[in-house]
């Protein structure tokens, strides 16, 4: 994503004293390109979702492999019954999937655009870190 913002022409910063008129040519492209409403709410969920620290240091631990319940409950120290309470939120949101061997659920993330974004939270919150 950074690499689409590096790549534009900088801009010069607009000046917006009102009363002014609208640079209709400035904005009209814009309205085609706006989030529409519905996905806009699909992804504020999708992002409160992942508010939870719980949550996020599972998709940490499954980011680097595939785990069952009771080794995630025990590397967590959470119970079982937690963790398996998180995931289930986490499969709602099809950020994990699972399989059964026997008697165990091995969960692992749904895809690599999880990953993904993982990564890219954790490497722009270490590059703020670094900043300061």
């Amino acid at each position: 994503m950074s690499a689409q913002f590096s790549a534009q022409a900088p801009r010069a910063t607009p000046t917006c004293n009102p009363p002014h008129p609208i640079e209709t040519d400035n904005v009209t492209h814009l309205k085609e390109t706006i989030l529409d409403t519905e996905k806009a709410q699909r992804m504020a969920e999708f992002f409160s979702l992942l508010g939870d620290p719980n949550r996020l240091r599972i998709l940490s631990l499954l980011a680097k492999q595939e785990l069952c319940v009771c080794d995630l409950a025990a590397t967590l120290d959470m119970s079982e019954s937690a963790v398996s309470h998180q995931l289930r939120t986490l499969r709602t949101m099809r950020l994990v999937r699972y399989h059964k061997a026997g008697r165990k659920v091995f969960y692992q993330l749904s895809d690599h655009h999880v990953l993904d974004l993982y990564h890219s939270v954790a490497e722009h919150l270490d590059e703020s870190v670094s900043e300061e």
